[in-house]
């Protein structure tokens, strides 16, 4: 593994990874055990409670270096980006078989699923675009350019949006789903990565892994309302609509960060 970052060290960020991720294989490691065991938990295994713990029940093989996965409940389809490979595996839940494995772009690193749509989208780190998958041909239909280094993706099907992070620009692409078009770019903090969306509030959330903070946008004005300190290197965020929280996955500082939206203002505690 070391010596594959030692060959993509020296490539352009074009042909190559991102410069943020270059010299780092234990990131790479850790981040293909969390894809495999999230496999393993989602596909249909629902783990039985056995002396008090969880049990795997199946380990599904895909490409290489599986990073992002995201899951279309209502279909009963996993999909799983190979960054390695650069392609996207389409696993069906039920039989935990994989059924398709579709070219996407250089890099492939997030995946979010618009089940309405019936359209998955892809960033796609080393080519700076966006793969639009349709889950009913399992083919391509769009490349979208983006900024330099998308990483992190997230849709909201209320407003026929997908935000994507450019990791090396410090901005956020805002993608018009139905148009395919990018409508606007939004300057963030230092190293944008995860990002996660509150349909109900119409709010955004941006982890800024080079700063340790998170850029909160209001989707309806495309404006940055808060930056939120962290801890150190935030990666990935997960929001809780109903309780209106965001979680924060402290990379270097081995933390979460929770973050409450409240009246009048926002609050993080770690």
């Amino acid at each position: 593994m070391r010596a594959q970052w030692g060959r993509h060290a020296g490539a352009g960020h074009r042909g190559g990874v991102p410069a943020r991720w270059r010299g780092a294989p234990a990131r790479w490691r850790v981040a293909a055990v969390v894809a495999a065991a999230a496999l393993s938990l989602v596909a249909g295994a629902v783990p039985a409670l056995a002396a008090g713990g969880y049990t795997v029940t199946a380990t599904i093989p895909v490409g290489p270096n599986p990073y992002g996965v995201a899951v279309d409940r209502a279909a009963g389809t996993v999909y799983v980006v190979n960054t390695g490979g650069g392609t996207v595996s389409v696993i069906n839940a039920a039989t935990r078989a994989v059924t398709a494995t579709i070219p996407v772009g250089s890099y492939p690193w997030g995946v979010a699923v618009d089940p309405t749509a019936r359209t998955v989208y892809v960033a796609n780190a080393g080519g700076g675009t966006v793969s639009v998958i349709s889950t009913a041909t399992r083919a391509v239909t769009a490349t979208i350019p983006v900024g330099s280094g998308p990483t992190g993706v997230a849709v909201n099907p209320a407003r026929g949006t997908v935000y994507v992070t450019n990791t090396d620009d410090g901005t956020v692409s805002v993608i018009n789903a139905a148009t395919r078009a990018v409508t606007a770019t939004i300057p963030v903090g230092s190293h944008p990565y995860g990002v996660a969306v509150n349909p109900a509030r119409g709010t955004v959330y941006v982890t800024n892994n080079g700063a340790a903070t998170v850029s909160v946008i209001n989707a309806a004005t495309r404006a940055v309302t808060a930056t939120i300190p962290v801890g150190s290197q935030p990666d990935e965020v997960a929001v809780d609509p109903a309780t209106r929280t965001a979680y924060v996955a402290d990379y270097v500082a081995g933390t979460v960060s929770v973050i409450a939206h409240d009246v009048p203002g926002l609050t993080a505690k770690t």
